[in-house]
């Protein structure tokens, strides 16, 4: 059995910047489906594996590690046979984390979790206006950070990269990204898809997250 096991699913944008950053490293590992929307991250033997029950949850050794932003800076300051994805120097790794912190509190909480939770939950798909506005204040932000710069934390590829890929396009199935007045995030997007990993690690899980929220007619009260 390989030594690292990781438990999510792949519609998940935390568990997809995890396949990500394993996919980038060329480590081995076993992929065990969780089916969050059949509860299955509520079971009793994944809850002794992760009591926040969250996804992606990654096993090493039978040690347990929850939180996707903890999970792929472990796996490079592990695995990676360079620093180049999380570097050790004190600024670029500072950016870095920034970007990470963001990636978690302003775009996957902040908007895109608050419009997904309450569906998950109660099948909510009326979104209030000031969520709506919210996504185009991110695509503010990240268009302000790729100025000058091909990718998200500077001038090279990082898991940061990895983590604001999954949930930005998320965002673009409620808002789209206009190429015109974000012309930096589009062709960032690009840059990321063409990477030759990316489409096995991230394309299949994206397409089928973007699929269930099309079935549903969301709409934003004013």
């Amino acid at each position: 059995m390989p030594k690292l096991i990781l438990y999510g699913l792949e519609a998940s944008p935390p568990v997809r910047a995890a396949k990500l950053t394993l996919a980038a490293l060329g480590v081995p590992y076993e992929y065990v489906v969780v089916n969050t929307l059949a509860k299955e991250n509520l079971s009793e033997e994944f809850l002794k594996k992760n009591p926040q029950h969250t996804v992606p949850t990654l096993e090493d050794d039978g040690h347990f590690i929850w939180d996707s932003h903890a999970i792929i800076a472990y796996l490079v300051s592990k695995y990676g046979k360079t620093d180049s994805l999380y570097p050790k120097d004190l600024l670029q790794r500072a950016v870095v984390d920034q970007r990470l912190h963001f990636e978690s509190g302003v775009i996957f909480s902040g908007a895109l979790n608050s419009i997904a939770k309450p569906f998950f939950v109660s099948g909510q798909t009326t979104i209030p206006k000031e969520r709506y506005n919210a996504i185009f204040e991110v695509y503010d932000f990240v268009e302000t950070f790729l100025t000058g710069h091909d990718y998200i934390a500077g001038d090279q590829l990082t898991i940061a990269d990895f983590s604001v890929i999954t949930s930005i396009p998320a965002l673009a199935v409620f808002a789209d990204i206009d190429p015109v007045k974000y012309p930096k995030i589009t062709a960032w997007i690009k840059r990321i898809e063409e990477l030759p990993y990316f489409e096995e690690a991230c394309g299949k899980g994206a397409r089928e997250l973007d699929t269930l929220f099309k079935k549903f007619n969301f709409t934003f009260s004013a």
